[in-house]
């Protein structure tokens, strides 16, 4: 089937970098003892796709019991940026990524990315990877992912049920089903699917049946 338009999340669909965050999470509440740095990552690695701050707050919160304040949160921001953004950049694509990127692009098919990763990053990262010519729009938090999509499914006239939504996580499929587009998830060889049981899932990124 060719789609309207394809909206990619971006760290496990288009980057292999989930695991760079994941460290990055780890090293950041390390001194709080190991009970507690397995309690940020797992909480991370159940909630891919949400906003970083999003994932700080409940950590003070809801694991330190602590209260924090937006500045506060915002130095959290700029150290887990030191920390992960250079070891995002050297990721490796997801298999199939660079090739359904060329493709879409051959056809002319507009492409966008819908990310948890704070806007001036991830385009940052676009920019760097090479990757702009292959999105109409790139865009990040602290828009929520079906925020985005409504939005550019207004901006560009396109039809929902026409358009296909690729992610990896929870969070990218209800994106999908609250915006009304079809749902493509990225699961990696080895690993559980965190999707409903009639999801169409994939290990590489491709369009092909």
């Amino acid at each position: 089937m060719r789609y309207q338009a394809v909206f990619f999340d971006f760290d496990g669909v288009i980057l292999d970098s989930v695991h760079v965050k994941t460290k990055a999470f780890a090293a950041m509440f390390r001194q709080y003892g190991p009970k507690v740095e397995r309690q940020v990552v797992d909480f991370h690695l159940a909630n891919g796709g949400m906003s970083r701050f999003k994932k700080f707050e409940h950590y003070y919160r809801n694991i330190l019991n602590m209260d924090i304040s937006q500045k506060e949160l915002d130095l959290l921001g700029n150290k887990f940026s030191e920390l992960a953004l250079q070891g995002v950049i050297e990721s490796p694509f997801i298999p199939g990524a660079i090739e359904t990127l060329k493709s879409l692009n051959s056809d002319q098919t507009p492409c966008f990315i819908a990310s948890g990763t704070p806007d001036d990053e991830i385009k940052y990262i676009v920019q760097h990877k090479n990757l702009t010519t292959y999105f109409l729009e790139v865009h990040g938090s602290p828009k929520e992912k079906s925020a985005i999509v409504s939005e550019m499914i207004v901006k560009h006239n396109l039809a929902s049920n026409n358009c296909l939504f690729i992610g990896d996580a929870m969070s990218d499929y209800c994106a999908a089903q609250e915006t009304g587009l079809n749902f493509l998830g990225i699961v990696k060889e080895q690993t559980t699917s965190p999707f409903p049981e009639d999801t169409w899932v994939k290990k590489e990124v491709t369009l092909n049946d």
